[in-house]
């Protein structure tokens, strides 16, 4: 069985065992191969984000307690997302002194028994057979943790274990989730959040215009991946995709890593099995990092120049609020722009 469609993270959970990536700030004492890429992006990152809080702290200046600064962050995997996360939310949390709570939209997955029957109800949909694609996640539970968040409510963070079921995965029980924004407690992950960075592959994702789905399907040329699968499955997972956008809309800021060819993803997964197979003495072949990739392909060549153009489009009130990185194939920024 091919492994799912999930961001690899350095970045511990906070009181958790989980294998996913949610966490206030924190050192892993194992950095993950792609947490040694140089950092070129976070000396253009910090200062939009900064420029950007500065102007949310002015405009609610007169706010006994304003609802926390949501940033919104998506990155192609192995292109440095973990290494940037980790020095924005250690500069905010530590020189700003603002209580940074990081979340991996991986740790609102279905639970196992939820995708399962997902799975079964579109036995022929291989797109959510596994974890990853949109439909996958526990939108409602994903919504209601961040209104409380937004209402400075006490709230407990889901954590997921990739794991559990020899890799299929399920939601670590309720007993395990750290409470978040609540006073009783010491730990600075447990007190009012200040600013929440939510990460994901496929965060800022906006679904399209049925005709526009059917319009790539029928592109042979421009698309490699689409054609693996049925038209009508493409626009399941498209009309699932609906559900995630009020969770996009909550966002203050964007960060956007991209690249100049999606195409060196595939390069970018093999080198990091590499690095673990060296480090650790297991990894995927190179025939299991092309299934691997493949798997959420689909949604990068539908939606990622939805993301390109601004996740934001459209709403006057927030232009400017989105900054794109795009690097080359040594993971190096070579452009960048705010948008």
């Amino acid at each position: 069985m091919m492994d799912t469609i999930d961001s690899i993270s350095s970045q511990p959970a906070a009181a958790s065992t989980s294998t996913s990536t949610s966490t206030s700030t924190g050192v892993n004492p194992t950095p993950s191969p792609q947490s040694r890429i140089i950092d070129d992006k976070s000396p253009l990152c910090i200062p939009f984000i900064l420029s950007k809080l500065a102007e949310y702290n002015a405009l609610h200046a007169n706010e006994a307690n304003p609802r926390p600064f949501i940033i919104g962050l998506n990155g192609v995997q192995g292109v440095g997302k973990t290494t940037l996360v980790k020095a924005l939310a250690e500069t905010l949390q530590e020189r700003e002194g603002l209580n940074t709570l990081v979340v991996s939209i991986d740790d609102f997955y279905l639970t196992h028994e939820d995708q399962l029957r997902l799975a079964e109800e579109n036995s022929d949909n291989a797109l959510v057979q596994y974890r990853g694609e949109p439909g996958t996640h526990d939108i409602p539970l994903l919504l209601s943790f961040l209104s409380s968040i937004i209402s400075h409510h006490p709230t407990h963070l889901p954590l997921y274990d990739k794991s559990a079921h020899h890799g299929l995965g399920d939601r670590l029980p309720p007993s395990t989730f750290p409470p978040i924004n609540d006073p009783d407690l010491s730990a600075p992950q447990h007190r009012t959040v200040h600013v929440l960075l939510l990460e994901g592959w496929l965060t800022g994702f906006r679904s399209l215009p049925p005709s526009t789905i059917s319009s790539k399907y029928l592109d042979l040329k421009s698309y490699k991946t689409l054609s693996h699968h049925k038209l009508e499955h493409l626009l399941f997972i498209n009309e699932r995709l609906k559900e995630y956008e009020p969770v996009w809309d909550q966002f203050d800021a964007f960060i956007h890593i991209d690249t100049q060819d999606l195409e060196w993803v595939y390069a970018w997964r093999l080198e990091q099995e590499e690095q673990l197979r060296r480090e650790k003495g297991t990894g995927m072949s190179g025939e299991m990092v092309r299934k691997f990739v493949d798997g959420y392909f689909p949604a990068y060549e539908l939606y990622e120049e939805g993301v390109r153009q601004g996740v934001f489009r459209g709403d006057e009130g927030k232009r400017g609020r989105q900054l794109r990185m795009v690097v080359g194939r040594d993971r190096g920024v070579v452009e960048h722009m705010v948008i």
